[in-house]
C-alpha cells in the first residue's frame, strides 16, 4: 500500500513538473551573441534580416493600439524597434528560453491572428543566431517583380491582419485573387505608399522603398500571377 502510494506521488510530480511546459517546434540552430550593428549572427541557415523580415512582423502583428506599442505596452512589452523587442523577452543564441518565441510559438501571440510557420521559424532562426539588428539586407532586388516576390511581401507585413482567418476590412491578402483585386483596384499600391485617401498599411510601419517599388513594378505589368 505504502509503495502505491509513493509511486503515485512520483507520476503525479512528473506530471505537475511537465504540464506548463511550452512545445516548442525544432528550430535551426544558429550562434552569436546579440548586439547593435548590421552584422549576422552565427552558423546555420542564411542571416536573417531583422529590419526586412523580423521588424515587419512585430510592427503588423504586435506593436498597434491595445497591444505592444509605446502608448499601450501590454504586460510591459513594446514591440516596435529592435531595441525595444530585445529589452525584454528576448534571450540571444536561445529562442526556447525566450518568453516572446514561448508566447508565439505557443499560439499565445498575436491574439488576433496566427502568423504562419514560416514566420514563426524566421523569429526562432533570428534569436538563435543572436537577435541582432541586421539592417544591411541585400535580399531585395527592384528588377524581380514577380507574384511571387510580392506574395512573399505580403506573407511578411500584411497577412498577419488580411487573411481567410482574420479578414480585416474584408481584404485577403494571402492569396493570388485577393492581392490582385487590392492591386485593380488601386487599393494596394495607394496603402502601401500612404497615399492621401488611403489608409496607410501595414499599420504603424512601412514597406522598404525596394518593397514598394516591386510592388508598383508588378501592378503596373498588370499583376500578372507569376
Amino acid at each position: 500500500m505504502k509503495r502505491s502510494f509513493f509511486l503515485l506521488a512520483a507520476i503525479a510530480g512528473l506530471f505537475f513538473a511537465c504540464v506548463h511546459q511550452v512545445i516548442i517546434p525544432p528550430i535551426v540552430q544558429g550562434g552569436g551573441g546579440g548586439n547593435d550593428s548590421t552584422g549576422g549572427g552565427g552558423g546555420g541557415d542564411s542571416i536573417v534580416c531583422f529590419e526586412g523580415e523580423i521588424l515587419p512582423i512585430f510592427i503588423s502583428s504586435c506593436a498597434y493600439s491595445g497591444c505592444h506599442d509605446s502608448k499601450s505596452k501590454e504586460e510591459g512589452y513594446v514591440l516596435d524597434t529592435w531595441k525595444n523587442i530585445t529589452k525584454k523577452g528576448i534571450v540571444p543564441g536561445n529562442a526556447n528560453s525566450s518568453k516572446i518565441y514561448q508566447e508565439i510559438a505557443s499560439g499565445n501571440m498575436p491574439p488576433a491572428s496566427n502568423l504562419t510557420g514560416a514566420q514563426i521559424n524566421r523569429i526562432a532562426l533570428w534569436i538563435e543566431q543572436g537577435a541582432n539588428n541586421t539592417t544591411n539586407c541585400n535580399s531585395c532586388d527592384t528588377s524581380i517583380f514577380t507574384y511571387k516576390a510580392v506574395a512573399g511581401i505580403m506573407t511578411t507585413n500584411c497577412t498577419s491582419c488580411h487573411s481567410a482567418s482574420n479578414l480585416s476590412a474584408g481584404i485577403d491578402l494571402s492569396t493570388y485573387t485577393g492581392v490582385s483585386s487590392a492591386a485593380v483596384s488601386g487599393r494596394l499600391v495607394g496603402a502601401v505608399t500612404h497615399a492621401p485617401g488611403y489608409i496607410a498599411m501595414p499599420q504603424g510601419g512601412s514597406l522598404t522603398d525596394c518593397n514598394i517599388t516591386q510592388i508598383e513594378k508588378w501592378v503596373a505589368a498588370g499583376a500578372p500571377n507569376n
